[in-house]
């Protein structure tokens, strides 16, 4: 099948979904999600996927549910989660390597009424990565590193931006007068930008964007893939 957009309709269905979150009402309208939010995410997976592969041979880009595809259900029984069902907001990952999808370093998208919204890195470290990336940057030379990758990403698009910090207080091993000292108190480390959602139906055009942006944070990617190589897992 071949990616030519999303429909035009797709970002209101978004909108509806939002304003009759029941399964119920899903349910009854099951035929229009598939028609314009899971078949175009599907080939939009395979054409985009096509275009990374050429970045990076080892980036996974499988159009199936729980693979770069998520579910239109919430889990709603972990603590804390958002309690309505279905999701307005499309999300669509390419994550390198053999290594857990949202723990691998990823070039991620996401689009909902309001935003498109393009990543590259790890958007949330788990306690594993987490300890793998304070580890790694121990080491002056890695944080200085880091520090000159994202002030290079920053300078060549306005509109790039990375996460802000998570945390307050410095992790052992880490103080105030240490260079770039400050890269320890993230929660996850990534770079983004955040587009208009329209550009959603344009097919050639999203991918072409897309892939400019991906390209220009490509250096996130490889020394976040370097961390996530170093996770010790239980």
């Amino acid at each position: 099948m071949e990616f030519t957009g999303f429909g035009k309709k797709t970002l209101s269905f978004l909108k509806d979904i939002k304003k009759n979150n029941n399964k119920e009402w899903f349910e009854a309208h099951r035929s229009e999600y598939e028609e314009l939010i899971l078949n175009p995410s599907r080939a939009f997976v395979v054409e985009m996927g096509e275009h990374l592969q050429a970045l990076e041979p080892t980036i996974n880009a499988q159009p199936k549910i729980n693979k770069s595809l998520y579910r239109i259900y919430r889990d709603t029984r972990r603590m804390g989660a958002n309690k309505t069902p279905i999701k307005h907001r499309i999300g669509v990952i390419f994550w390198q390597g053999n290594i857990k999808r949202m723990q691998s370093s990823s070039f991620y998208m996401h689009f909902s009424p309001d935003e498109l919204y393009v990543a590259v890195g790890v958007r949330w470290f788990e306690k594993a990565m987490l300890d793998a990336y304070r580890e790694y940057i121990k080491d002056d030379a890695k944080r200085q590193e880091l520090q000159d990758i994202l002030a290079c990403i920053k300078a060549k698009d306005e509109g790039y931006t990375h996460l802000e910090k998570g945390y307050k207080r410095y992790p052992r091993g880490f103080t105030a007068d240490m260079p770039n000292a400050d890269l320890a108190l993230y929660k996850g480390m990534a770079t983004y930008k955040i587009l208009n959602p329209k550009l959603i139906v344009k097919g050639k055009e999203l991918v072409d964007t897309l892939y400019k942006i991906y390209e220009d944070m490509l250096p996130l990617q490889k020394y976040m893939y370097e961390v996530s190589l170093k996770v010790k897992e239980d």
